[in-house]
């Protein structure tokens, strides 16, 4: 299987995010958890496989709230996610929830831009 550099220098902050999320909903805290999530989608969004992963992640958060609605929206992310990072579509800074479009550009938060640079920065 190909793997980007990217793809492997950005994974360890996805996996912190994603780990900081679980942490999180096992202290009942799933709004924060969430929080989480959306952060390791704007991490991942640039390397198809966590891509897929965050909206996986998030999949299995909603099925675990009982959101239908969002589980749904997220069944239809996994699929979309697949896809427009390998068409290069992925909208920057969306956070994934489908509370927002899935084709709406959003801020990037500063440590989390820092992040991604230094993922992108040729050694």
């Amino acid at each position: 299987m190909y793997r980007t550099t990217f793809t492997l220098r950005i994974r360890p902050y996805v996996q912190a995010e994603l780990d900081a999320a679980a942490a999180r909903e096992a202290r009942g805290e799933p709004g924060v958890a969430f929080t989480h999530l959306e952060r390791a989608h704007i991490l991942g969004q640039g390397a198809t496989a966590e891509h897929v992963r965050t909206h996986w992640a998030m999949f299995r958060w909603a099925l675990r709230q009982n959101m239908a609605g969002e589980a749904f929206g997220q069944a239809w992310r996994l699929v979309a996610a697949a896809l427009k990072t390998w068409l290069d579509w992925v909208p920057t800074g969306n956070t994934g929830g489908t509370n927002v479009s899935g084709f709406k550009p959003m801020p990037v938060p500063a440590d989390l831009q820092r992040l991604i640079d230094a993922a992108r920065t040729v050694r």
